[in-house]
């Protein structure tokens, strides 16, 4: 009968356990960043489904004094349809229609001195303005999230863990160059 000596017991710990530990702590920590960023994403959407509610009462109010502006207002409503159904990649690009869109729907206002002073459409503009900042903080929240996780799946050693286990590399939620610049929302 063999008895393992105190070597052979260092020997298979640090052959067998300590390897198989590791792989473990990095798996978790890539499951714990993917939780982190399905978390911020979440607080996107709701930040967006809160946009998607006011929009179409905002459509509602400027479309009474705007009529000959049929087609900014249909824009808004179109990107908004599709960014209902569509994959996270594609829903950024229609949520950042939607975006470059709105200052021009608000921007009605100056042109039409009643809207202007129409007590239901400044309660929208001021709980769109509200929400649009909200969507900029979880917006940061997510990209602050996906770059902790890229991180992860990128960086030796846990893109070899990463790999193993298909964990891939995620985009940001970023707006485009036009929509970052300052805008002139004149009609």
């Amino acid at each position: 009968m063999y008895y393992l000596s105190q070597a052979d017991v260092v020997w298979i710990i640090a052959v067998v356990i300590l390897p198989l530990l590791g792989l473990v702590i990095l798996y978790n920590g890539h499951v714990s960043r993917r939780n982190a960023v399905d978390y911020a994403f979440s607080s996107i959407d709701v930040q967006l489904k809160k946009r998607w509610d006011l929009i179409p009462r905002l459509v509602e109010s400027v479309k009474g004094y705007a009529r000959h502006e049929k087609e900014v207002l249909e824009r808004v409503v179109e990107a908004r349809k599709s960014a209902k159904g569509a994959s996270m990649e594609e829903r950024f690009r229609y949520e950042s229609e939607v975006s470059s869109e709105l200052p021009r729907i608000l921007a009605l206002a100056e042109s039409y001195p009643e809207l202007k002073a129409d007590k239901q459409f400044m309660n929208l503009q001021r709980n769109l303005t509200e929400v649009e900042s909200q969507i900029a903080a979880a917006r940061r929240a997510y990209n602050a999230a996906i770059t902790d996780y890229n991180d992860g799946v990128q960086m030796f050693p846990s893109s070899i863990v990463a790999a193993m286990f298909g964990f891939k590399k995620r985009e940001w939620f970023q707006i485009d160059s036009e929509e970052s610049g300052v805008r002139d929302v004149r009609l």
